[in-house]
């Protein structure tokens, strides 16, 4: 185990890995320097034909301009968007994303493997695939159940409205606020229709 600055210890190794967990993001602060175009580049070198990039993106946080449509963006630039999944985890503010390192030169075609984001995304293969190399039963429907939550994205090439973060221009702290705001409107509005409704003493008593 090591303890470094995840991208100064990437660009200090030469090991390829077939999975690569980012975990880097914690609400609002979010390293700039592990959200760009360069560090997911970065990433994906370190990938075996096929690894996968694993990516805690830590907030629900959804819309044009919102930090996670700029870090699914970015990140689809360099894998390609057909081999990028996210799924959001009940009953917290997380979302995950998993992006598949593709056959070199050919990030919207078929993997190396020969088989596509769409098919390893299949609750199904996904179950048998994590049977078969661990023999676990609850890691197995653990897959199928993260499986059954993929969606796929957007191609950022079709929309002019994009935000690609690079290491010249990451303004993370902005869309990590902008997030935090959203889902602090989201979450007071029930309250203020109580206020509205009952007044001070019937809020009060609610948050009792």
């Amino acid at each position: 185990m090591s303890t470094y600055d995840g991208r100064a210890w990437l660009a200090a190794s030469h090991d390829t890995y077939d999975v690569i967990m980012v975990d880097a993001y914690q609400d609002i602060t979010i390293p700039f320097q592990m959200s760009s175009t360069e560090f997911f580049t970065m990433v994906r070198a370190h990938l075996n034909p096929g690894g996968v990039m694993v990516v805690n993106m830590n907030m629900i946080s959804d819309g044009r301009g919102s930090i996670n449509e700029a870090l699914t963006d970015t990140i689809s630039t360099v894998f390609g968007s057909a081999n990028v999944r996210t799924a959001d985890v009940p009953d917290t503010t997380n979302r995950e994303l998993f992006a598949k390192n593709a056959d070199a030169g050919d990030a919207d075609g078929a993997m190396r493997d020969g088989e596509d984001m769409a098919s390893l995304s299949d609750p199904g293969t996904l179950e048998t695939r994590a049977y078969d190399r661990t023999h676990s039963h609850e890691l197995a429907a653990t897959m199928n159940a993260v499986a059954g939550r993929m969606t796929v994205v957007d191609d950022p090439r079709e929309r002019t409205d994009v935000t690609i973060l690079t290491d010249d221009k990451a303004p993370v702290e902005v869309l990590g606020m902008r997030a935090i705001d959203n889902i602090i409107t989201e979450q007071a509005g029930p309250y203020r229709e109580l206020l509205r409704k009952e007044g001070i003493a019937g809020l009060l008593k609610a948050v009792q």
